[in-house]
């Protein structure tokens, strides 16, 4: 069985250093991995970013993030990660990562998703350009996610994102902004692929719990939702 710890929407600020490090040590009795879905700090700076590194290095078990909308505010991402990255957190981005717990491998495939919205309720790649740029994010950030999940090879797999993959976990937000929320095109790609669980963040009022159109357990983690230092799900033992 593998535990995983998640959490995401920090939002941590340049003045936040020791605000919920106290929260996470001992973690590695309790989980094998630390997931972040996302919106990491409040403006996506490099020194807001030295602080989530400093309170989430050294844990005792490996720490896998993506970044979110915050993350990309400031118009540095790259800076951020690399300030996540030299304390030791992995930053995915159309990426993964595999980490092997007790003889199993879990894989990680990560991306920020981006919005676009669900079956029946979703913005179409036409018209005006700056409609053909906001749906062609959202179809970057689903290849990307596809594109780490194809070939990863692991026992269990995990998909990391920021934005949702399924409107049942956006459920407690107003209906009118589902399409700023997440994507059914992450689910897709997450269907596609022989996922166990799928974590996003990004929807302060939504609900924990969801499934893909596929049936994956969809869990939103993020920290207004979950109402605690992090949510821990269970592998490989029944589900999550």
């Amino acid at each position: 069985m593998i535990r995983v710890a998640a959490v995401g929407d920090i939002h941590l600020g340049a003045g936040d250093r020791g605000a919920c490090r106290a929260a996470y040590e001992g973690l590695e009795a309790h989980a094998d991995v630390l997931l972040l879905a996302g919106d990491l700090t409040r403006h996506g700076t490099a020194v807001e970013a030295r602080v989530v590194a400093e309170e989430f290095a050294g844990l005792g078990v490996p720490v896998i993030a993506v970044l979110g909308n915050h993350d990309h505010h400031a118009g540095e991402p790259h800076q951020v990660t690399h300030v996540l990255e030299d304390l030791g957190i992995t930053v995915l981005d159309g990426s993964s990562a595999v980490v092997e717990v007790a003889g199993e491998r879990l894989g990680v495939a990560g991306a920020k998703g981006f919005g676009g919205g669900f079956v029946g309720r979703s913005a179409a790649n036409f018209g005006e350009p700056e409609m053909k740029s906001f749906v062609g994010a959202s179809l970057r950030e689903a290849q990307a996610l596809g594109a780490a999940l194809e070939g990863l090879e692991a026992d269990q797999l995990v998909a990391l994102t920021h934005y949702s993959p399924t409107v049942d976990t956006l459920l407690g937000e107003p209906p009118e902004i589902h399409a700023f929320l997440g994507s059914y095109l992450l689910a897709e790609q997450i269907d596609a692929s022989g996922v166990a669980l799928a974590v996003h963040g990004h929807a302060h009022h939504g609900t924990e719990r969801g499934r893909t159109d596929g049936g994956v357990p969809v869990r939103n983690v993020a920290r207004p939702v979950i109402d605690k230092a992090y949510a821990l799900y269970h592998l490989g033992g029944g589900g999550p």
